[in-house]
């Protein structure tokens, strides 16, 4: 029996037949997974505390012959409770697993895994808010696509200049210089933090990053729209 092991995280859920039920969950190491859980939805299933949303599993699965595995053994690593909560930190939740299973392929990278996981964590943070992890993990996969505006230089190949200020061109996907722009140093410095590989939460509390968070959420939404399309 070529029984596999790896962590993963609930996508979807589906209800089949029953009491089985159909599951998507993203590994770190086998990307998407289509598993069937035989009798999951039973009361004194041994598979069903392990699938939880919101959640971090370690699971062991036989591959089929299809393109269904089944799912042999869930053991729960950690379930992110205080995201279910707060409806606002509930719905975003279910938003955000939708977009990034939307955007991915079947194989997608390791650091997409990571990605979710850091999302909970932070949704199960109820200092921060819901609009900076919006905009945060919209950064995030923007990163993970190769997709990073250039905060660097200007539209004319210049260093961009702590005393001057901008508008973005999303033509060039780069700043250009403008009297009355509404882009400064502190803007592009915290843009800069929000499209980095590090945690959320250091960057949620610095000083004045909900206004900061606010200002650059059209501009990150804009991305995400025109580079992933969703």
């Amino acid at each position: 029996m070529n029984k596999r092991r790896t962590h993963a995280i609930v996508l979807t859920r589906t209800d089949y037949g029953e009491a089985d039920r159909i599951l998507t969950v993203l590994t770190p190491n086998a990307g998407k997974l289509s598993l069937m859980a035989k009798g999951a939805r039973k009361i004194k299933s041994k598979l069903a505390g392990g699938i939880e949303l919101f959640s971090t599993s370690e699971i062991v699965y036989i591959p089929g012959k299809g393109s269904v595995a089944t799912l042999i053994s869930s053991r729960l690593i950690h379930h992110y409770g205080r995201i279910v909560r707060d409806i606002s930190r509930t719905m975003l939740g279910y938003e955000l697993i939708k977009l990034l299973h939307s955007v991915t392929e079947d194989e997608p990278e390791s650091d997409y895994y990571g990605l979710l996981e850091s999302t909970f964590s932070v949704l199960d943070d109820e200092s921060i808010s819901v609009d900076f992890i919006r905009m945060w993990f919209s950064a995030q996969l923007l990163r993970l696509a190769g997709h990073i505006p250039n905060m660097q230089t200007d539209t004319s190949g210049a260093k961009l200049d702590a005393d001057e200020k901008y508008e973005f061109d999303y033509d060039a996907t780069a700043f250009r210089a403008r009297q009355d722009g509404t882009f400064d140093a502190k803007t592009i410095k915290f843009l800069r933090l929000v499209f980095g590989a590090s945690l959320p939460h250091a960057t949620a509390r610095i000083d004045d990053s909900e206004r900061l968070a606010r200002h650059i959420a059209p501009l990150v939404q804009t991305l995400r729209q025109l580079h992933l399309r969703a």
